[in-house]
């Protein structure tokens, strides 16, 4: 895919850097990315997509901007308060990069829609706060081989990790976190949220996307980084895969034909 005089000037930084170079940028402008949520992650996700030029954004968010909100998610201003935030998100991604192709979608996501969302996607990014949806957005991820980046934060912890749990060394989702569907989450309302952390958090899952559709560096699938705010500490470790146990990956469901 070629990039016309105006994009290798807008992404001139990209370009000059060897490991991403043209090949790397026409590979950003051909591919699709889905982002589950334009919240505290969600909204430095996208921008950072969008002036990567990431050719097709589709964000998926189902809330509307309350005043709560303003503190960490970065798309949004004091008079969006009452509106969609996936309708938002479109206008700041086309004011940021006209570029892009960008689709908003106000749904809320669940297992009857999440494939249909997924599919013609070469990457999904999750930034979502609430466990079920993460673990519909990941399960359809593993079934059509999508890679998932998935970011988490609580409090002063982040956590970050790429999932390709159809590959036979790493890991899936669910070899993280089990197989308890019923698991509860925490919302920001109850335990609180550092807002620059989200940003951080989102910007590191937005580098991820991007290297999961234009590789440099090392790989990261199989690891997951830790980030403690309170002492500005950042930890990597081994995620294994679960081939045994794993309901979503492993040996066991294989030899069931899922």
């Amino acid at each position: 895919m070629s990039l016309s005089d105006a994009e290798l000037e807008r992404y001139a930084r990209h370009i000059v850097l060897r490991e991403i170079g043209g090949g790397g940028q026409a590979r950003l402008k051909a591919a699709s990315v889905l982002v589950v949520g334009a919240g505290g992650i969600g909204s430095p996700a996208i921008q950072y997509l969008a002036a990567a030029g990431v050719g097709r954004l589709t964000i998926v968010d189902d809330d509307r901007v309350d005043l709560s909100n303003l503190q960490r998610q970065t798309l949004f201003a004091t008079a969006d308060i009452g509106r969609a935030k996936a309708a938002i998100a479109v206008e700041r991604v086309e004011a940021l990069n006209p570029h892009v192709h960008v689709v908003g979608i106000e749904q809320r996501i669940d297992r009857n829609n999440i494939h249909n969302l997924l599919e013609a996607h070469d990457v999904v990014l999750d930034g979502c706060d609430n466990f079920a949806t993460r673990l519909a957005v990941a399960d359809a991820a593993l079934d059509l081989r999508i890679p998932l980046v998935s970011a988490a934060v609580a409090q002063f912890e982040g956590q970050l990790a790429v999932y390709r749990g159809w590959e036979a060394d790493k890991p899936c989702y669910r070899c993280f976190v089990g197989n308890d569907p019923e698991r509860e989450g925490i919302s920001c309302a109850e335990q609180g949220v550092l807002g620059a952390l989200t940003g951080m958090m989102g910007s590191l899952a937005a580098l991820e996307a991007i290297r999961a559709v234009a590789p440099f560096g090392e790989d990261t699938a199989g690891k997951l980084l830790l980030v403690d705010a309170l002492t500005l500490r950042f930890r990597t470790i081994a995620l294994p895969k679960d081939a045994g146990a794993c309901m979503a990956c492993g040996e066991s469901t294989k030899k069931a034909g899922r």
